[in-house]
């Protein structure tokens, strides 16, 4: 029998104030998403000045971290022409993101779902996705 830890919406929550933290602490408004293990949203945040344009871009990069189980970042690596993934992120609609800032959410080695960050650099977006996982494992771990 198989057993699936899914995120819900006390997990998406904390999730989200964890990016929004970082992204308070380095300056960049941020449209914050995470998605449950199959990709779909669960919650959405979108920071007083994050870019309209980065609602769609945050929630894709948690679409595409939970269904391929990879951070958009590797994808990003892999897509490059004459890489074996040239061209992915014209897949499923242009759904499919390369752009750092969506990190697949693991819990005892498994994909439990993922945030996607967006509205910075590729780099800071990428930072406050690693903080909301952070503090999320930190504060999970607690509670064990």
């Amino acid at each position: 029998m198989l057993t699936i830890k899914r995120l819900d919406l006390d997990d998406a929550r904390a999730l989200i104030a964890g990016a929004r933290a970082k992204a308070e602490e380095i300056g960049v408004p941020m449209c914050i998403a995470v998605a449950d293990e199959s990709g779909q949203l669960i919650a959405f945040e979108r920071m007083d000045g994050g870019k309209i344009t980065s609602t769609l871009i945050a929630q894709d990069k948690a679409f595409t971290a939970a269904g391929a189980k990879r951070t958009t970042e590797s994808y990003g690596e892999a897509s490059q022409p004459g890489k074996p993934a040239y061209g992915i992120n014209t897949a499923i609609g242009g759904r499919l993101s390369i752009v750092a800032g969506g990190i697949p959410v693991l819990v005892d080695g498994q994909v439990v779902g993922a945030v996607g960050v967006s509205s910075g650099t590729p780099a800071q977006d990428s930072e406050c996705a690693v903080a909301a996982i952070d503090g999320f494992l930190k504060q999970s771990a607690r509670r064990d």
